[in-house]
């Protein structure tokens, strides 16, 4: 039995999947990282704002308090 050389078609079609396979291991790879987020100023300013209110109606309490 012999067998006949390869068809130009064929020939092509070989090399095009060699070079899609090579182009594919070569992907590059996006990493996205994230930085945790504080929210420590929020509550800081909700703790600022309900202390200065609490020390408002003190001061409109007793205005000779200082």
């Amino acid at each position: 039995m012999t067998l006949s050389p390869p068809s130009r078609a064929a020939r092509l079609g070989l090399l095009a999947l060699g070079l899609s396979a090579m182009l594919g291991a070569c992907t590059p790879t996006i990493r996205l990282e994230v930085a945790p987020i504080q929210i420590y100023a929020k509550l800081d300013a909700d703790v600022r704002v309900r202390l200065d209110q609490e020390l408002q109606n003190l001061l409109a309490e007793n205005p000779n308090l200082f």
